[in-house]
């Protein structure tokens, strides 16, 4: 195979992963009235079980970080793939909360844990120069999931019912991930340009000394509930706010929509002028966006503001692999990676929950968007005090 063909296999590989470990991530919010009618959960209890499957995507970003280090990411992409669409077909046979819990821990949070580290070390790796643009193309792949699987599954549930939804999605997701795993391959150690660049850099330990590594986590921790649990719940708002299911699904497809607009320009950000100021970029327009949610009921404003979140939402998504590569080198990338991945996981984990509690206790949304919007504001003071990278200082010297 040629390099050129090894490289668009690695590019389609890789979006076809994200493409359906976060469309079906976000499909996961599509369900929670399926769920409330059949069981009478709280959403506090929904939201416990992606704050679980977010806590050990955090595990598993490690862990799968160091296997693609050493072993490459066909065989690691291949099993967790498998393992997440079989984990959603066993959703359907549920009927306590314990069940929901364990397999969100388990198996999605498989899928969910080595789709980005996995993908994006790589991508890293066979496009030294290009790191901003191509990890962004590889991150349409997740918009397009999120615009086209959502309402798939608000469709199957309404003519199929939810339990036969979650098999038919849940098996097409597993074949379609193995074959994704299957086009992805390690990247090449002598035969692209810029060679040293993929061997430079800092070992894990050198890394957790330096200022911009715990610096990179903080960040990662603020903005990640955000990002994570805005999608879980923004289906169940818009049914609150009157849209009928389908309607309020189509939510998360402007989400995604916007988001591809996201991921390309803050990619192209990230080439001409660095990491960390695409990153103040992103976080800017994430909490003006969130706050903007509290200022209206109205449907069509609604929508509106998700489309100025959900370009912020696509940019985080991108920048943060890259602005990795820039501060520490691809030596230990997965490692690092993984490790700043696990700090946002922890957030991630807590937002969902206590945004699921605001709502049981105020049956409101409101005072959630408002903390939501706040933390991401600190996070771009924080991106603001980074340190510069290495990617950075190269830039403003070429200037």
């Amino acid at each position: 195979m040629s390099m050129k063909s090894q490289q668009i296999s690695v590019i389609l590989g890789a979006g076809l992963t994200q493409f359906f470990v976060i469309g079906m991530h976000f499909s996961y919010g599509v369900f929670f009235p399926s769920f409330e009618d059949a069981f009478g959960w709280s959403r506090t209890v929904l939201s416990t079980a992606l704050a679980l499957g977010v806590v050990f995507m955090g595990v598993f970003a490690m862990v799968g970080g160091r296997l693609n280090d050493k072993f490459g990411p066909r065989r690691v992409l291949m099993f967790t793939g498998a393992l997440s669409g079989i984990g959603f077909m066993l959703l359907s046979l549920i009927n306590a909360p314990w069940q929901l819990f364990l397999i969100y821990a388990t198996c999605i949070a498989a899928g969910l844990g080595t789709h980005d580290v996995v993908t994006l070390s790589t991508i890293a790796g066979w496009f030294p120069q290009k790191r901003g643009i191509m990890t962004a193309m590889v991150k349409v792949g997740t918009a397009l999931g999120q615009v086209s699987l959502p309402p798939i599954a608000a469709f199957l549930i309404l003519y199929a019912g939810w339990q036969h939804a979650l098999v038919i999605l849940g098996g097409g997701v597993a074949v379609m991930l193995m074959i994704a795993g299957a086009l992805m391959q390690k990247r090449p150690t002598g035969s692209i340009e810029a060679t040293s660049s993929q061997k430079d850099g800092v070992t894990y330990k050198e890394a957790r000394q330096q200022r911009a590594f715990w610096q990179l986590c903080v960040i990662q921790f603020l903005f990640f509930p955000v990002v994570t649990a805005l999608p879980l719940h923004i289906a169940a708002h818009g049914v609150d706010l009157g849209m009928s299911q389908p309607t309020a699904a189509s939510l998360l497809s402007v989400i995604g929509g916007a988001s591809i607009l996201g991921r390309i320009v803050v990619g192209l950000v990230i080439d001409r002028l660095g990491g960390p100021q695409a990153m103040m970029l992103c976080l800017l327009i994430l909490s003006v966006g969130t706050f903007g949610l509290v200022l209206t009921d109205n449907h069509f404003f609604v929508m509106a503001i998700l489309a100025f979140y959900g370009f912020a939402h696509g940019g985080l998504f991108t920048v943060v692999s890259p602005t990795v590569a820039a501060f520490f080198g691809m030596s230990a990338h997965g490692a690092i990676f993984g490790a700043i991945l696990f700090a946002g996981t922890i957030g991630g984990a807590i937002g969902p929950i206590l945004v699921g509690a605001v709502f049981d206790l105020s049956g409101s949304y409101d005072l959630a968007f408002q903390a939501m919007g706040v933390i991401a504001f600190i996070g771009l003071v924080l991106a603001w005090l980074l340190p510069p990278s290495k990617q950075t200082m190269v830039v403003v010297h070429d200037r």
